[in-house]
């Protein structure tokens, strides 16, 4: 029993280390722009499945999204086949960040809530639904369409400001309070109910031979299992856990008080839940490395080479006024003129930053109007 709780700190750090590192990546793309570090669209999966369209209709990537992207995205779904939503329970910084405000929830509450049985059910479907319509639309529009409602890429913005965000992602900013209040009372909410890579996931991971099973001759019915899930599932009457809802997180394995009365199955091998996080960190940030050494990663844009320029829609909100001149090859002055920037501001603002100098101004509707004949 002092192995598997050591087990679950070593879990918890590993969760909130992605949490930390995301974080700053996040921090990084806002200070240094997204030529030198990558926005969070990039560094998340979704934005594979986003552009597979468009990937295969055109050969090209949609906005913010990179070969590193629909690599990140295989992968996962790599380690969704061999070990179900273990990228959920081990990997996903979001999912860490409900986890640990449903740990200080529960804290504070002296106890766990269950949503009623009635609600959660039909609930779990929405996350079907969220996948379907945001696949549709981003297939649709060719962008992402989704982000000003995204409440991941609302956290990954919050260090431009809440007065930035909420301009920018109102709906986003607003989803993101109810899943870290919603995570407080009901763990992992988000997970549970509007995640659509979660859904995805789950589906996928539905072929895996991978599988929770509980040993009935040894099983003591003691119900801690069941107790601890996050997701609710009722692991304390099941023999094997196959449902899509089963992100590996190993919580009921490792708080499970008797050996041997749950483990994981892999076909009809039994792997114990340290070997299996190896594994599983094996496969993703192996995958990932060798990808890299191969080329495949890239997160941000290739850097221009000589002779070459970006066409004026191409002009991204983190580049300052004068990079943005020197990368289309347009004269300062004539830029400024162009975009309809007030002389006022200096050349070294950065493009989205500029309606906090000139009030009014509007750099996306600056750029449509590059557009317009």
């Amino acid at each position: 029993m002092k192995n598997n709780k050591l087990v679950k700190y070593l879990r918890w750090g590993l969760l909130a280390l992605f949490v930390v590192l995301v974080s700053y990546a996040a921090y990084l793309h806002q200070v240094l722009g997204g030529t030198k570090a990558p926005s969070i669209h990039a560094l998340c999966p979704f934005g594979g499945l986003e552009s597979l369209y468009q990937i295969f209709t055109t050969g090209s990537f949609i906005a913010k999204i990179f070969a590193g992207t629909m690599t990140l995205f295989v992968i996962t779904l790599v380690v969704a086949i061999l070990f179900r939503r273990s990228f959920c329970g081990l990997i996903c910084p979001f999912g860490a960040i409900q986890e640990f405000f449903a740990k200080l929830g529960q804290k504070i509450f002296k106890r766990k809530w269950i949503m009623p049985t009635t609600i959660d059910k039909p609930l779990r479907y929405l996350k079907y639904v969220v996948l379907v319509v945001t696949v549709i639309y981003a297939w649709k529009t060719a962008g992402l369409w989704m982000a000003p409602y995204d409440p991941w890429a609302t956290y990954a913005h919050l260090p431009e400001g809440l007065e930035s965000v909420w301009s920018e992602s109102a709906v986003g900013l607003i989803i993101l309070v109810i899943t870290v209040l919603g995570s407080l009372i009901y763990d992992r909410f988000f997970c549970k109910y509007l995640c659509p890579m979660g859904a995805l996931y789950g589906i996928v991971g539905k072929i895996s031979p991978f599988k929770v099973v509980r040993n009935e001759s040894i099983c003591i019915d003691c119900g801690i299992c069941t107790k601890g899930c996050p997701m609710n599932i009722d692991v304390q009457h099941s023999f094997k856990v196959t449902t899509a809802e089963c992100m590996n997180c190993q919580t009921c394995v490792l708080n499970c008080p008797k050996a041997g009365a749950l483990d994981h199955q892999m076909g009809n091998k039994i792997i114990k839940p340290l070997p299996i996080i190896a594994l599983v960190m094996v496969v993703f940030f192996g995958s990932i490395f060798t990808s890299q050494a191969a080329g495949l990663y890239q997160l941000t844009p290739t850097p221009l080479k000589a002779g070459e320029s970006l066409n004026y829609d191409e002009v991204k909100g983190y580049m300052s006024i004068k990079e943005a001149a020197e990368s289309t090859k347009t004269d300062l002055k004539v830029f400024y003129v162009k975009f309809k920037i007030p002389e006022n501001v200096p050349a070294e603002t950065k493009m989205k930053e500029i309606s906090e100098i000139a009030e009014g101004y509007d750099f996306d509707q600056a750029k449509e109007s590059m557009l317009t004949p």
